[in-house]
């Protein structure tokens, strides 16, 4: 599974690297956010409704009662608004994942400060990192594209491999706006709360593959209604 971004001379890496955002099952290259080099980043051109607070490390909260997902990762918590409008099946798929239990204990096995950060591969709780970005969940779950939404800054979308088809459970959180995604990835989610953690992730000492040196663990995925 890879992805792309790269503060400098992104603007071609990440068209590269944007057909490779891999989600659950590529080879060690990565998602198409998964193995690559950073790319450059687009001008924001979402919605109003999908873009990031600019305070807090929050977005806007919707109104009325939503089911989030709430990451409690070694650097802090993430929440994230679950999107059944845009995605039904990956949001479906993703709950279900989550309260098995199949995300605790996984990693952030791919972070690209300026870019976006990788995770949800069940490969990432061995101790062999270089499978990282190579795992599947039970499912594959097909593309459910969408116009509402665009992959800015917050957002939450699938990860998978050259078939747009091949998204499983493997996700990416975008911490720059990258439109050139848009149409390409199945956006499932936003996040409400935690940007301000999702930046830290980002900066953490990696590898020449953007796998952190020091794991990044999902301690405790689950899905509540607030």
């Amino acid at each position: 599974m890879t992805i792309f971004s790269d503060p400098g001379g992104r603007a071609h890496r990440a068209a590269v690297l944007a057909a490779n955002l891999v989600a659950c099952a590529v080879f060690g290259v990565g998602l198409a956010l998964a193995q690559g080099s950073p790319t450059s980043t687009p001008a924001p051109g979402a919605p109003p409704e999908s873009k990031a607070a600019p305070q807090k490390g929050a977005m806007e909260k919707p109104a009325g009662k939503k089911e989030v997902a709430v990451l409690k990762t070694s650097l802090g918590t993430i929440t994230f608004e679950l999107l059944p409008d845009v995605a039904p099946k990956m949001v479906d798929n993703f709950k279900d994942l989550a309260k098995t239990g199949f995300y605790n204990g996984t990693t952030f096995h791919r972070v690209i400060n300026g870019f976006m950060i990788q995770g949800g591969d069940p490969l990432s709780k061995d101790n062999d990192p270089t499978n990282d970005g190579t795992g599947d969940g039970p499912r594959k779950m097909p593309a459910e594209f969408t116009t509402k939404y665009s992959h800015v800054r917050g957002m939450v979308s699938t990860a998978r491999s050259s078939d747009p088809n091949s998204g499983s459970c493997q996700f990416f959180i975008v911490q720059k706006d990258s439109p050139f995604l848009d149409n390409k990835y199945t956006i499932f989610g936003r996040v409400l709360e935690g940007l301000d953690v999702v930046d830290k992730i980002s900066l953490v000492p990696k590898d020449k593959n953007d796998r952190p040196l020091n794991n990044v663990v999902m301690e405790k995925v689950t899905i509540e209604t607030r």
